[in-house]
């Protein structure tokens, strides 16, 4: 089982990850690519990542995350389940 701090640590660092994208996009500056942000959420960070998209309303209407994010969740969740029993 992953250690919590790192659990922590990931997640605080998708949230702000989606924030600095928003702020990018707002900007029209060179954006954080879709594959890494949705990487932080594999990685453990699924839950910063969902917060942070409905937080900063960023990536709502992209279907990749719409429905990409939840299903990282369950996936992960059914994961510790598994794991736990």
């Amino acid at each position: 089982m992953l250690p919590i701090y790192y659990i922590i640590a990931v997640n605080l660092f998708a949230f702000f990850l989606f924030g600095v994208d928003k702020w990018k996009a707002v900007k029209g500056w060179r954006r954080i690519p879709e594959a890494f942000l949705l990487l932080t959420a594999v990685v453990g960070g699924s839950v910063g990542a969902w917060l942070g998209m409905k937080v900063w309303h960023h990536k709502t209407l992209h279907k990749k995350f719409r429905y990409g994010l939840p299903s990282i969740i369950l996936v992960q969740m059914l994961l510790i389940f598994l794991y736990i029993v």
